[in-house]
């Protein structure tokens, strides 16, 4: 296309979930619903876990990351929909688009490896239960947490550079509810091969990448507890990494469906979908599967609400 033909796309359209109007207020009262206990969720466990010593260990120091991470990536898309539900011109700028593109891309590349270092966190407390306090030593810690953060938002930085060198003339409307790569790709005026090319294998090594070390880890792990001769060890050993394998499911079950396709529009649209779940019900559910899973979050919960109740 000829350059004098170019008009600059300053805004993007999302057309969301449903182009029915009398839904919409519906869906506003659900998501809303499910944000607030989103947040109220992954905020009590952090605040648990930093108010009770006893959870003061490697494994929950995790976890209240990993709730953190979850409640940076609800927020992220959730205020935005919900704004867009009630709103008749259903719009996000150009800049706010691509900052919404970045975060999202970040947060989620760090979600999947917070997982995987709790995987391996597991890994480390029941294979080698002896080495385990040296080997998960406070920097150490420190360490694999950052290393998520960092190469996450190291990712998303290139990949909103590579989806920032095409050119946007229009049509400016997103069929998704929030900035999403595949959608993006399909509004490009340019060439979007290479763009398509480079989201499928960093989408695909990072969730096969991830995953593997968290396979491998269980793999091991399974084979240590079945050398446990008490019942009770066993049980007690599967029961800490029970929740860890619901929420790596739940995570990584959605996220295949969701990329390794290439973009297209019938794409898009099952997508849409696909992206509640691991956008929404995900981060909602990882405090429930923990504490509702975890006698000592249990307790500790127990003991913050006795406390409260006692100073009232």
């Amino acid at each position: 296309m000829p350059k004098k033909n170019y008009t600059e796309v300053t805004e993007f359209i999302l057309l969301g979930l449903t182009d029915r109007a009398d839904l919409q207020p519906v869906l506003f009262v659900i998501f809303l619903f499910i944000y607030l206990v989103t947040v109220i969720g992954n905020v009590s466990m952090i605040f648990i876990i930093r108010s009770d010593s006893k959870l003061h260990t490697p494994m929950y120091f995790f976890l209240s990351h990993l709730s953190f991470v979850d409640l940076c990536y609800a927020t992220n898309v959730t205020p935005q929909m919900l704004v867009n539900f009630l709103s008749e011109r259903k719009t996000i700028s150009f800049v706010g688009c691509f900052i919404q593109f970045h975060f999202f891309i970040a947060l989620v590349i760090t979600d999947y490896y917070m997982l995987t270092v709790m995987a391996y966190d597991r890994y480390v407390a029941i294979c080698k239960p002896l080495l385990y306090s040296s080997k998960m030593s406070r920097c150490v810690c420190l360490s694999l947490v950052a290393a998520p953060y960092i190469y996450g938002f190291v990712s998303g930085l290139t990949q909103t550079i590579l989806m920032l060198r095409l050119s946007f003339c229009g049509p400016n409307e997103i069929n998704h509810f929030y900035c999403a790569d595949p959608p993006l790709l399909v509004l490009a005026c340019s060439d979007t091969h290479f763009n398509e090319t480079a989201m499928f294998v960093g989408a695909g090594t990072n969730l096969i990448c991830s995953l593997t070390i968290i396979l491998i880890s269980y793999i091991f792990i399974f084979a240590a507890i079945l050398r446990i001769r008490s019942a009770e060890g066993r049980r007690k050993a599967f029961s800490t990494c029970g929740s860890h394998l619901t929420a790596v499911t739940v995570f990584y079950g959605t996220l295949f469906c969701m990329y390794l396709r290439p973009p297209s529009e019938s794409s898009v649209e099952q997508g849409k979908i696909v992206a509640v779940f691991y956008i929404f019900v995900s981060p909602m559910l990882n405090p429930l599967i923990y504490s509702l899973r975890n006698k000592d979050v249990k307790a500790a919960i127990r003991k913050v609400v006795q406390r409260r109740l006692f100073l009232k």
